[in-house]
């Protein structure tokens, strides 16, 4: 008999036919409660997204459960606390998709302050024929500040250089990057920045890290990026701040309650909006796949894992 997999999210269709040929893989909410019932002592690997949730009440009802592969850099949704504490093992993808949502979060950038989206609008409305698009924001020279510099931060701020840009960021950790400038208080560097990019990591300790006071220390001329987490940001507060120009604009790819999106948010020149595409390209895609199989193959092969999750 093959080994069982419970698949608890969305992940993408190669993957779940890849694990399909070697193992039995049950999609949890497609399971009635007899049939969870059958299988609940068998499941040793959970298969999850970045944004499942793996509660503490589905491991404890898991017995044999010893892994959880995360398809995703990050994991914030798994009560790793629960985990660790019975020894499960939890795994994720990094590495792989930093150059894909560094990118993004540059384009975002771009096409937030020279208003790409609102200049294509005014075309297709006709509007050129009665006059010139409204004036926009430099970027190159700019000053960028990035909340989180672990990986993606870092991969920012190295694009960033190519736009001569001056580069704060705020970290629990300050990095020996002599050519970024640490800032251990985040309203001080909303203060000093043009651009403000969200690069956190999600979880309890994030969540809306970027709150009205921060929006207000940004400022009318501000703008907010964030290819991090939606809980990252205060939702209501950024509605807010958009809705009263109290910042110039924000490009975002992450959203609290996806795939919710705040009408407020939509048709604004001035908001760039993405449904969560940061890694969502195929190279990248299929190298997460990739090391999700090789982590799981090696949890059966009792070998050491490839990305094991530490903390």
């Amino acid at each position: 008999m093959k080994n069982i997999i419970l698949r608890v999210d969305k992940v993408p269709e190669v993957l779940a036919e890849q694990l399909s040929r070697d193992y039995t893989l049950y999609e949890y909410e497609k399971l009635s409660v007899e049939e969870f019932s059958a299988i609940v002592g068998k499941v040793q690997v959970i298969l999850a997204s970045g944004e499942s949730k793996v509660a503490t009440s589905l491991i404890n009802q898991l017995p044999a459960l010893k892994l959880i592969a995360v398809f995703g850099v990050g994991y914030d949704g798994v009560d790793i606390h629960a985990a660790f504490q019975r020894n499960i093992q939890v795994t994720n993808t990094p590495d792989i998709l930093t150059d894909d949502v560094a990118d993004l979060s540059m384009a975002m950038m771009l096409a937030v302050s020279r208003q790409i989206i609102g200049a294509q609008k005014f075309i297709e409305r006709g509007d050129w024929q009665r006059g010139n698009y409204r004036q926009t924001t430099k970027v190159s020279g700019g000053r960028l500040g990035i909340v989180g510099f672990g990986r993606i931060g870092r991969a920012v701020a190295q694009r960033a250089k190519g736009f001569a840009m001056r580069i704060g960021y705020f970290d629990k950790y300050r990095s020996d990057n002599e050519e970024c400038i640490y800032y251990p208080n985040l309203l001080e560097l909303a203060r000093d920045s043009d651009v403000l990019m969200v690069c956190a990591s999600g979880g309890p300790q994030s969540a809306k890290l970027i709150n009205s006071d921060v929006l207000a220390a940004l400022g009318p001329q501000g703008i907010l990026i964030n290819i991090a987490r939606g809980s990252v940001v205060d939702e209501a507060a950024l509605v807010e701040a958009i809705t009263h120009q109290r910042i110039a604009g924000a490009g975002l790819d992450v959203f609290a309650d996806e795939p919710n999106v705040p009408p407020a948010l939509l048709n604004r020149d001035n908001v760039v909006i993405t449904p969560h595409i940061g890694s969502a390209t195929r190279a990248t895609r299929a190298a997460m796949a990739r090391l999700v199989i090789d982590n799981i193959a090696a949890f059966y092969a009792d070998t050491p894992l490839l990305t094991a999750v530490t903390k």
